[in-house]
């Protein structure tokens, strides 16, 4: 595999040249109600085709979220397969939001199902959680070098309850996610331009409290409508912000149906967060 064939090259110049931002696809009951839409298959298919349409030519990264596509079923399934190929030929990297943790054959499942080329969900990445201990991650770690994709680890999330588990001590005194952040760390030894292993690390944490410094994205939920804003991350991220990947969902959908609204939204959102990187 080549360099320019690596998850993290990928990323690195989609961030460079359409703007370091990634939009959440997540079809919410009161977002669809919002675009004048009925809370169903088809519902979801209008609201999905008109976010791809709109911004996955344009945007870096698109980031479904599985859970509002699986609660219909097979027919949502279908209708996220679609979102996943369009905004792929489009040129977006797709990250699936789907949060899979688990062990030994079932992991390798879930790596296979995102991160295997012939499957139907493949994407570019997918976010797992490392709560059973690091090393069940391995079937996903190694899956996504084998088709050149990004695994992207929850470290320190935005919800105040992830803070009794993420923010406990560990073996030797280090904090739980700090001890995910080194493994991390690990994976991405001597990457370039950008590891494939990713962390994700709420914008909206204040002070992460934490070494950040993976050499590989870090993504950042939580900028617009849960109250982070671009101007936040040299804060929250410090000397490892140019590698922040800053998530916006509601305050780029809320701008839907139209498109022309979509687009301005994720442009504004791009420029600001290009300016806050620029001027950290």
């Amino acid at each position: 595999m080549t360099l320019q064939e690596t998850f993290g090259a990928r990323l690195r110049q989609a961030m460079d040249t359409r703007g370091p931002l990634c939009v959440g696809i997540d079809p919410h009951p009161s977002l669809l109600t919002a675009w004048g839409l009925n809370d169903d298959v088809a519902g979801l298919e209008r609201f999905t085709r008109t976010t791809v349409e709109a911004l996955a030519d344009r945007v870096a990264v698109l980031k479904p979220q599985s859970a509002f596509f699986e609660r219909f079923g097979s027919r949502g399934i279908a209708v996220l397969e679609k979102a996943v190929a369009e905004a792929r030929a489009a040129g977006a990297l797709v990250l699936m939001d789907a949060k899979r943790g688990d062990i030994g054959s079932t992991m390798g499942a879930y790596a296979e199902t995102y991160l295997r080329k012939d499957s139907p969900l493949f994407s570019d990445a997918v976010t797992v959680s490392p709560y059973l201990g690091f090393g069940s991650l391995r079937p996903a770690l190694d899956q996504a070098v084998l088709s050149g994709c990004g695994v992207f680890v929850l470290a320190l999330t935005s919800n105040p309850e992830g803070a009794e588990v993420q923010r406990s001590t560990a073996a030797g005194g280090r904090s739980l996610a700090q001890v995910m952040l080194d493994h991390m760390a690990a994976e991405n030894a001597g990457a370039q331009p950008l590891g494939a292993v990713g962390a994700v690390v709420g914008a909206t944490l204040g002070d992460a409290g934490a070494d950040l410094d993976i050499n590989g994205p870090l993504l950042a939920p939580g900028i617009g409508a849960q109250g982070a804003t671009p101007a936040d991350l040299p804060r929250v991220f410090g000397a490892a912000v140019r590698n922040v990947v800053p998530s916006v969902s509601r305050g780029v959908l809320k701008e839907g149906p139209d498109a022309a609204g979509l687009r301005a939204a994720a442009e504004r959102f791009a420029d600001e967060v290009r300016a806050a990187v620029t001027d950290a």
